[in-house]
């Protein structure tokens, strides 16, 4: 192992194919970069331009590869932004909260984060808070009623949902398997 540090997508074989280009083509090179990155999965603006900037290919040259991308279609921001939210919601259950920072760590801008998350309505967020308290509900039986409700909220929280939100659904579900819930109604 080498000490260079592979991203995503990297082989000795790629990094060879980049080290074959003339190095007074920084474009060339720019544009292989982006390339290969995007094989592998969608990345953002940032993330392609961050990768471009540790492989000391120079800003003028990258912002003129990356604006050619965007311009035919290779790097689009909101699609990701959007793919992401869907992705992230429906595989990992994941809240509004916590995906608008994730996409905020990927450079996504505010503007394309805000509309992304409002794909989820609160509808469909506390659905998926209710089948994500049902799926642990059964692995906190044997538990206390407050260590039960620490859990459940516990974990909605990590995920991103709101704690008002996390507090109802945990105190419904709790009720539907008969436990006593007076006294939940205050937030831990």
């Amino acid at each position: 192992m080498t000490g260079r540090t592979e991203w995503p997508g990297d082989s000795p074989e790629s990094s060879r194919a980049e080290k074959e280009l003339s190095p007074q083509d920084p474009a060339e090179r720019a544009r292989a970069i982006c390339l290969r990155l995007l094989t592998g999965t969608p990345r953002t603006r940032k993330q392609l331009a961050d990768a471009l900037r540790k492989r000391e290919i120079p800003d003028e040259v990258a912002e003129e590869v990356l604006s050619r991308f965007e311009d035919v279609g290779l790097i689009d921001d909101a699609a990701f932004a959007g793919a992401w939210v869907e992705s992230r919601h429906h595989g990992r259950g994941l809240a509004r909260r916590a995906l608008a920072r994730e996409l905020r760590t990927k450079g996504v801008e505010p503007t394309l984060i805000q509309e992304a998350v409002e794909q989820l309505d609160s509808e469909r967020e506390e659905a998926t808070a209710r089948e994500l308290v049902a799926r642990k509900l059964r692995a906190t039986r044997g538990l206390d009623r407050d260590r039960r409700l620490r859990r459940l909220a516990g974990m909605l929280a990590r995920k991103g949902y709101p704690e008002g939100m996390a507090l109802r659904v945990v105190r419904q579900a709790l009720e539907a398997e008969g436990e006593d819930t007076d006294g939940l109604d205050e937030p831990f």
